[in-house]
């Protein structure tokens, strides 16, 4: 089922949000990836039944406007504010990779409005990590040579799908990801998150020190870890996870889930697994 469509204007950015289910239904709140976008969740929500659940496009990306400033602590902001906006409450909060490290912000924030979270893959590094100088070359990210023009959305579905790592996503999800992250251009199609800005977003994950937030945290957390092959392999094709092994560890009440047999990918690889630990993760902490 299509959600609906909703748009509102934060920090002079217009961020469209979308919803499925019924509102009065437990609440699920979902924080895509760099360089995804809300819809790339629909496969995920299709196995939620029973839920209402919220899905938001980062400034940049999807049908957010591209906005500035692109920082993570901007999209985290921009997650509370829309959550305060619309007034939400018990909710079981999800984020893959940034989409993680911007739910723990809010959790942070807003403690009194969550139930719990459900962390996929987080990019989230060892402390130390840290307290470096950010390296900012954003230019030179390998992403930010990716190619940004397609006659059509079934063009870069037909191209992405013999290539690692979309290979590995569920078919519906890469047709998702093409469809709704393709942005008409005259008689092209264009990415809603241009490759350079992807890449500066990537290289900008240390700006913000989320254990300042971690230490806040106190519902339950859930990280869910895809296979460790260290931050090399991580960075050079998102096969591995960035995500801390000891993350769940810094929370004060933290559960490790590893799983590896998945890339950092593993919502997009598997939808039915990944709602299946979100609903255990709402049941499981569910309040009388």
């Amino acid at each position: 089922m299509d959600p609906r469509q909703q748009r509102m204007v934060i920090d002079d950015a217009e961020i469209a949000w979308y919803e499925w289910g019924v509102p009065g239904d437990p609440l699920i709140v979902l924080s895509h990836a760099t360089g995804l976008h809300a819809r790339c969740w629909d496969g995920v929500v299709s196995h939620l039944d029973g839920f209402h659940v919220i899905a938001t496009d980062h400034r940049g990306h999807g049908q957010s406007s591209n906005t500035p400033p692109f920082g993570w602590d901007q999209f985290g902001a921009d997650l509370i504010a829309l959550i305060v906006e619309l007034d939400l409450s018990d909710i079981n909060g999800v984020g893959h990779s940034m989409g993680g490290h911007c739910m723990v912000q809010a959790a942070a924030s807003e403690p009194e409005r969550f139930r719990q979270l459900t962390l996929f893959d987080p990019v989230i590094l060892e402390p130390s990590v840290y307290t470096m100088t950010p390296h900012r070359a954003g230019k030179q990210h390998p992403v930010a040579k990716r190619r940004n023009a397609w006659d059509s959305p079934r063009q870069m579905i037909d191209k992405f799908k013999d290539r690692t790592p979309f290979s590995r996503w569920h078919p519906d999800v890469l047709r998702d990801y093409c469809q709704h992250g393709l942005i008409r251009d005259g008689d092209t199609y264009k990415l809603a998150c241009p490759p350079e800005l992807e890449a500066g977003i990537y290289t900008s994950s240390l700006d913000i020190n989320i254990f300042d937030y971690i230490r806040l945290v106190e519902v339950p957390v859930t990280v869910v870890r895809a296979e460790a092959l260290g931050l090399e392999a991580a960075a050079k094709d998102f096969s591995a996870s960035p995500t801390w092994p000891e993350l769940a560890s810094q929370f004060a009440n933290g559960h490790d889930r590893y799983l590896p047999a998945y890339s950092h990918f593993m919502p997009m690889e598997n939808p039915a697994l990944a709602a299946s630990l979100i609903a255990s993760g709402v049941t499981h902490h569910q309040v009388a």
